[in-house]
């Protein structure tokens, strides 16, 4: 059995006016929320809602419509996504492989089914070509982009960091994780066991982010795979994103990067 957790405290500062008053997962993208793209996608895979959670903070009073089993951070404004995902462990089992995602992303059915397909302790979702999309976002790819380096074998050695040159970059970590459930105790145990006191990429513990989290284990000797794609996502950070997603759907060249 597969479960999912669903980052969705975020507040989306650059989203403003629209996240004024409603969680940056909810901000809406082709006439729905970011967040009814991705469960539309998830229950295409036949994950039944029981085993879906979403894991809020701000404004997840407005969470609520979806019915879903709702973990709440409340130190949302002062943590960052780890912290936010851990206040949901007790929804984490042994029984279950665990698929963790950001709720600022949509993603078509296929990138889902490529990684719930994945057999290795942790699998990651990357994107080989996604140059193509950051062109759309930003004049400068590697304004944003960070450094994702494989081995021949798509074993991660790392990513997360500010990359220099695209040559750091042989594809772009979407926010799509799967934890096998034999590793999902030992993933918790990891995160228990962390000096709060130390920095992570120059974050104390608690604004910890998830690619940090990852390196960290990945330095344990942690075997994490790269499960590759082409395209077939989006990602919405900003007002800028939205508009060249929404001129993109006007001019019916949107599902040259993802289908919703």
């Amino acid at each position: 059995m597969t479960k999912v957790i669903i980052l969705a405290a975020g507040e989306g500062s650059r989203l403003r006016p629209y996240t004024n008053d409603i969680p940056k997962c909810m901000v809406s993208l082709a006439g729905s929320p970011l967040l009814s793209h991705q469960l539309s996608s998830i229950k295409k895979c036949n994950i039944l809602s029981n085993n879906i959670a979403l894991a809020g903070g701000y404004k997840s009073d407005a969470l609520k419509k979806f019915d879903l089993k709702i973990f709440e951070n409340l130190n949302f404004s002062n943590t960052n996504m780890v912290t936010t995902l851990f206040c949901a462990r007790e929804f984490m089992t042994s029984n279950d492989d665990l698929i963790i995602t950001y709720g600022d992303i949509v993603y078509e059915e296929k990138i889902l089914r490529s990684v719930i397909e994945g057999k290795d302790e942790i699998n990651i979702v990357a994107d080989i070509d996604w140059e193509k999309l950051w062109r759309i976002r930003m004049s400068e790819p590697l304004k944003d982009a960070e450094t994702f380096v494989m081995d021949k074998n798509f074993y991660i050695k790392e990513l997360g960091k500010k990359a220099f040159s695209l040559s750091q970059i042989q594809a772009q970590y979407i926010g799509l994780i799967k934890i096998r459930k034999d590793m999902v105790p030992k993933f918790i145990n990891v995160y228990d066991q962390m000096d709060r006191l130390v920095s992570y990429d120059g974050n104390n513990f608690d604004k910890m982010y998830m690619t940090s989290f990852i390196q960290y284990l990945i330095d344990l000797k942690w075997k994490v795979k790269a499960t590759l794609i082409n395209n077939g996502w989006l990602e919405v950070d900003t007002i800028e994103d939205l508009k060249s997603y929404e001129k993109l759907l006007d001019e019916g060249l949107l599902n040259k990067y993802c289908q919703l």
